[in-house]
């Protein structure tokens, strides 16, 4: 007998009430404070906020916690308890609006006012009201009562309204049991799959950097500026082309990547929408917070325009190989170059002319071409785990929500 087959005999027969949460439930909202509230020491009570949700996977996480001074105002009510249901109750995003997580234990935090907490009675399993949270029945009702509005605020009133089905505790305890498999199964899945990534990643790093090293008088060294050919801005008055835009967000820091391009002409041009790149063009952004992005472009970007925030690096190959350029700025020497050359401190950066003036070694271009096909394995044995892995932990996730849909899916009495 299948899974489907298991549950369908688990939720035959079974009698379900229709309950409003408030008669299950006590709902609390959070905690009130200004920028002054917020301490400047790291000393006072942390506060956990709508961004502590990961929406992916609806898991508590601690980035970015804030810490107001303990002579703030606060209740008892608005710390977290074991068995709290922390649900995002305001949001700029509608996304963001209902999300929730699950208080395994107590800690010592507190919500915030965009926060509430679900507490339940012991009429419902509040592991089973988490689940019942995160299905379509909850979601097909925030998307029913938020419809209208351009406020994204799950009132008392909306949140106390919330018709939940309540089958005996017994049922509610082994559907927890089955959901909660699913979630472990996909927890633990993607655990392994990050570690296996991580000791890849260090793997290939590892020996890139072994087959780019030589000793100095090994091979000849030579600064970039002097293999490289000379790159063009375009001339917007000159054309009436339709182009696409690579801007500093457009390539990927895993996958080094374009994901994905905007179209521009001269009218709707951002102003540094300047550099016209071609095929096997290395093009490496120099500014932080997208310092260590970088791409070898292929065919269908070639014309393309890129953003002044790259450094477009084009191999004169009477002495050098794209690839080769490509391999030794993805380098930890390179890398290390970069952070001791960099300036500024609110958006550090490295000008064009100081990426241009690291030297790499050059060896014959048939010792580039053995060394580049190496690599390419290396790299395309890397990226299919980059990419296999959110596709694995979807294909998981899917399974879950497919099951927990089948065990909520109690048919609700016409009144």
């Amino acid at each position: 007998m299948n899974k489907s087959n298991n549950i369908t005999e688990l939720l035959k027969g079974v009698e379900v009430d229709w309950k409003a949460l408030s008669s299950v439930a006590q709902y609390v909202r959070g905690l009130t404070y200004n920028k002054k509230n917020e301490s400047n020491n790291s000393i006072g009570y942390k506060v956990l906020r709508a961004n502590n949700i990961t929406l992916s996977n609806n898991t508590l996480n601690f980035n970015d916690v804030k810490i107001i001074n303990l002579d703030t105002k606060v209740k008892d009510t608005q710390k977290l308890y074991k068995n709290d249901i922390l649900i995002s109750a305001a949001s700029g995003s509608r996304e963001h609006v209902g999300k929730v997580a699950f208080i395994t234990n107590d800690i010592d935090y507190y919500f915030g006012g965009f926060m509430g907490v679900i507490r339940t009675s012991n009429k419902i399993s509040p592991r089973y009201l988490f689940h019942i949270l995160t299905s379509e029945i909850f979601q097909n009702y925030l998307n029913e009562m938020l419809n209208s509005s351009t406020i994204n605020n799950l009132s008392s009133k909306i949140i106390e309204g919330f018709q939940i089905p309540i089958p005996p505790l017994h049922i509610q305890t082994e559907i927890v049991r089955i959901l909660d498999t699913f979630t472990a199964l996909t927890a633990e899945l993607t655990a392994e799959l990050t570690a296996e990534l991580t000791a890849r990643k260090k793997q290939y790093n590892y020996y890139r950097d072994k087959l780019l090293t030589f000793q100095e008088d090994e091979v000849e060294w030579k600064a970039l500026e002097s293999i490289t050919l000379p790159t063009s801005n375009i001339r917007w008055k000159e054309t009436d082309r339709i182009y696409k835009y690579i801007d500093l967000t457009s390539v990927s820091r895993e996958t080094k990547s374009i994901i994905g391009t905007t179209e521009i002409t001269a009218i709707n041009a951002p102003s540094r929408a300047q550099k016209v790149v071609e095929e096997n063009d290395v093009i490496f952004a120099t500014t932080r917070p997208t310092l260590q992005r970088f791409t070898l472009i292929e065919k269908e970007f070639s014309e393309n325009i890129a953003s002044t925030g790259y450094c477009v690096l084009r191999a004169n190959r009477n002495y050098i190989l794209p690839k080769w350029i490509y391999y030794n700025i993805s380098s930890t020497r390179f890398n290390n170059y970069v952070n001791e050359n960099q300036s500024g401190t609110a958006y550090p950066s490295i000008s064009d002319a100081k990426v241009k003036q690291f030297k790499i070694p050059i060896p014959p271009l048939k010792e580039q071409a053995r060394i580049v096909e190496i690599l390419d394995k290396f790299d395309a044995l890397t990226n299919s785990i980059t990419e296999g892995l959110p596709r694995e932990i979807a294909l998981r996730q899917k399974q879950y929500e497919y099951y927990r849909n089948l065990l909520l899916d109690f048919p609700k009495v016409q009144e």
